[in-house]
């Protein structure tokens, strides 16, 4: 169903590590608009909800009001300025999210086209760990996984054992 191609194998990673951390049938409130993973979640039976695109650095209101069991954010975190003002005002008790591992031997993502489309943040997995810890969330399993691609180089070579995705799942403290 998933093959070993970009996004399959990180859509295929990031369903396997959700089913296994945060089992179906469960409410989610996934961060950004309707997208091809908002479908393969209600595919496995999960009841999706999605934000509606507002800049969640600025507008927190859809988490801060949402009845969802869990939260998710894939890839996410890295498009904002201050993804700790989102974290810290999630309502549900369980957070499944993943970012892009900042690689030593490649810059950050930008698109030359959308404006929007660039990571401010490519955190290292401690780094994001402690964005998590200090916002709120206890940190309950972690999953990384590779990136590679079909081109010849010593980046493509490198791709190949390095971690570029990084999951989480968290539950808030108290």
């Amino acid at each position: 169903m998933y093959e070993k191609t970009f996004p399959n194998k990180r859509y295929k990673e990031t369903i396997q590590f959700l089913e296994k951390v945060a089992p179906a049938p469960a409410s989610i409130l996934d961060l950004g608009v309707d997208n091809p993973f908002s479908k393969i979640m209600r595919e496995h039976n999960y009841n999706v909800t999605n934000t509606r695109g507002e800049d969640l650095d600025l507008n927190t209101e859809s988490v801060k009001n949402s009845s969802a069991e869990i939260v998710t954010a894939f890839e996410i975190f890295e498009h904002l300025l201050a993804p700790f003002n989102v974290l810290r005002d999630i309502k549900a008790s369980k957070l499944v999210t993943s970012v892009p591992l900042r690689l030593w031997f490649s810059p950050a993502y930008r698109s030359k086209t959308d404006q929007w489309d660039r990571h401010y943040h490519e955190f290292e997995d401690w780094q994001f760990d402690w964005l998590l810890e200090k916002s709120g969330w206890k940190i309950k399993e972690r999953h990384k996984w590779t990136n590679p691609v079909n081109k010849i180089g010593i980046r493509p070579l490198l791709r190949t054992f390095t971690p570029r995705y990084y999951a989480v799942y968290a539950e808030r403290k108290g």
